[in-house]
């Protein structure tokens, strides 16, 4: 039974609602750097919180241009979620502790939303690719 794109969304929009681990990659010049965060989606959002002297944040700063990949497994194989995107810094203070006071390890490594050495990042998506654990073929969509 082939399922409508509108089915896909819903359950692609399922697999990123929790806070989870996923691997950013961001461009310094003409290379592209990986490295595991932790995505948030908040308020239909992505949020990756860091420090502002980070090597993603810098890097944002010079090429908004982002993608995550979240790898998916199951009992049928393995799949993922890659979500393109452009990535843009915070500096918003309301914005910065709407969202900041909703990360459960914000305490952890900050004083608080308005900590100088706190780095909010919003992620727009742009295209969005689904391999469900045991297909063949992604499916891209647009968002």
């Amino acid at each position: 039974m082939s399922r409508s794109i509108d089915e896909i969304q819903q359950e692609v929009w399922g697999l990123l609602k929790e806070s989870q681990c996923v691997y950013l990659a961001t461009a310094e010049a003409d290379q592209p750097r990986v490295r595991p965060v932790t995505l948030l989606d908040l308020d239909e959002k992505f949020w990756i919180a860091t420090s502002p002297r980070s090597a993603k944040a810098r890097q944002i700063q010079r090429n908004p241009n982002v993608e995550f990949c979240i790898p998916l497994q199951d009992e049928s194989g393995n799949g993922y979620v890659r979500v393109a995107g452009v990535a843009s810094i915070i500096t918003d203070l309301e914005t910065r502790s709407t969202i900041g006071n909703q990360i459960p390890f914000l305490t952890e490594h900050w004083t608080g939303a308005n900590d100088p050495n706190f780095c909010l990042i919003r992620v727009t998506r742009v295209e969005i690719e689904y391999m469900k654990p045991g297909e063949m073929e992604p499916t891209t969509f647009m968002v």
